[in-house]
């Protein structure tokens, strides 16, 4: 294929086959890191206790493709409708999200009257959970749900302001700040609340870092120039060593440019990964059962603590030991048995609403990328 072929077969393709595969390996590395014995793990083999990172992956691919519908929409339309955006997020996002944090609101605010869980308990529907100094049982994972949604209500109105040509410096400058920190540049206190503590987070870089990159493979100057790096079916095997050796070499503490790396290789990684579809990873990727899982991952990950809960109680009940094999096949499976009872039932039905009252059109298109 030439290079205006290739650019082309990327920029109309609907649907990148590899991150439903990609999307499994970020869920298994969360499910790892809250497993039971994880933490002894860790203690002793420090690379076996980041598997929080895999919510950082999750954030360089939400950026990319988040970023990537709102850059084809509007060279597609010559707009971006911010009403027909929110919609399709709050049908995917909203209706899972509210139910398990109002179940366990109603739980630990309301039938077991936890103190802590009655005060805090609104910052979770204003999205404001990456930002609390302390949880709500089984809800520690609506932290970056509120990193996220905060960054969809601010991202596709600069996508919509900005000339195409500043929105990558913006990306930059916005990087840049964040990893100076933003507060002290200027002088200012991290403000405090109660229970409140407003600080820039590092899960805002490695969303803008996937925001970068689709806004670079969205031209095809910037196509071109990553293909020799990124377009090889062989790629992604080098980048994933890199990580790798990453995990194993990098100091215990990530924060700052340690975990900015990270964040850099991960969106490398993605690169690789989108860019061609016959790439070498690809089969593995789309081996059904992993597919599968990255399929209804965001109903894993909102239920897996809630699993491991269940999993835990129950073998205290009959008496079972609180770790070992089967505490940990039984979360497992439990994560799994939920989502997949959650996406059949639940999720599904708010997903086929998406096009039905504001229809979209279709990412294919025959208008050609600039």
């Amino acid at each position: 294929m030439t290079d205006v072929a290739r650019h082309r077969a990327y920029y109309i393709r609907a649907r990148f086959g590899a991150l439903d595969g990609l999307r499994f390996f970020c869920i298994a590395a969360v499910l790892f890191h809250h497993m039971p014995g994880a933490h002894e793990l860790g203690e002793r083999y420090p690379f076996l206790s980041r598997g929080f990172l895999g919510v950082d992956f999750f954030f360089v691919l939400s950026g990319f493709l988040i970023t990537s519908l709102l850059l084809r929409e509007k060279e597609r339309t010559g707009r971006i409708s911010l009403r027909g955006f929110y919609w399709r997020r709050a049908l995917r996002i909203l209706p899972l999200y509210l139910l398990v944090v109002t179940v366990m609101v109603v739980v630990f605010a309301g039938i077991k009257a936890d103190p802590l869980a009655r005060e805090i308990w609104p910052y979770y529907y204003v999205f404001l959970a990456n930002f609390l100094t302390g949880d709500i049982a089984n809800l520690g994972p609506m932290w970056s749900l509120s990193v996220e949604e905060q960054y969809y209500t601010l991202w596709p109105l600069l996508v919509v302001l900005l000339p195409a040509r500043l929105l990558l410096p913006a990306v930059g400058a916005l990087v840049v700040l964040i990893m100076a920190g933003v507060l002290d540049v200027f002088g200012i206190p991290a403000p405090r609340f109660e229970h409140l503590k407003i600080a820039i987070q590092a899960g805002y870089v490695a969303i803008l870092l996937g925001s970068g990159l689709a806004i670079v493979l969205h031209s095809r100057i910037g196509f071109d120039w990553l293909t020799p790096w990124l377009g090889r079916t062989w790629s992604v095997l080098p980048l994933v060593a890199l990580l790798v050796v990453l995990l194993l070499i990098l100091p215990k503490n990530l924060a700052g440019w340690p975990q900015f790396a990270l964040h850099v290789t991960m969106a490398l990684i993605l690169g690789a990964l989108v860019m061609r579809e016959d790439h070498i990873a690809m089969p593995l990727l789309r081996f059904r059962p992993i597919a599968r899982i990255g399929e209804v991952s965001y109903g894993v990950y909102l239920l897996h603590l809630l699993a491991l809960h269940v999993a835990t109680e129950s073998l205290s009940y009959l008496g079972q030991p609180g770790d070992g094999f089967v505490h940990i096949g039984l979360y497992l499976a439990l994560s799994w048995i939920l989502a997949e009872i959650s996406f059949r039932s639940f999720e599904r039905y708010f997903l086929s609403l998406r096009h039905k009252r504001l229809p979209i059109p279709s990412l294919k298109s025959t208008g050609e990328p600039s």
